[in-house]
């Protein structure tokens, strides 16, 4: 079972940012369980998920990459995944934005 809280960012960060919407969720996935598999095709979102404690694999249109605590995975909307947990379960963040909404204002 995930755990899951949805917190969008203020306003202002979002004007910011210029993006329309930026949206920031938190997962817990239990010991060697799988995630949701999906892809964002419909809500056509870029995704970053960072996984903070654990580790697991992500699958990756049919790949099995390894993650740990660190790991940044990004991924294009039609992209289809799926976190799976190893023994010690998987804790990610998820950030999300429409695809094209947000351009990078510089070096960083």
């Amino acid at each position: 079972m995930w755990r899951r809280s949805k917190a969008a960012a203020p306003a202002g960060l979002r004007r910011v940012l210029g993006v329309e919407a930026f949206g920031v969720n938190w997962f817990e996935i239990p010991p060697n369980s799988p995630g949701l598999e999906h892809d964002e095709s419909e809500t056509q979102q870029e995704e970053v998920n960072v996984i903070v404690r654990g580790s697991g694999v992500y699958r990756v249109e049919g790949e099995e990459i390894p993650v740990r605590a660190g790991t940044f995975m990004r991924f294009d909307p039609g992209t289809t995944r799926q976190p799976v947990a190893g023994p010690d379960g998987m804790t990610m963040i998820g950030i999300g934005a429409r695809r094209g909404s947000y351009e990078p204002r510089g070096p960083f």
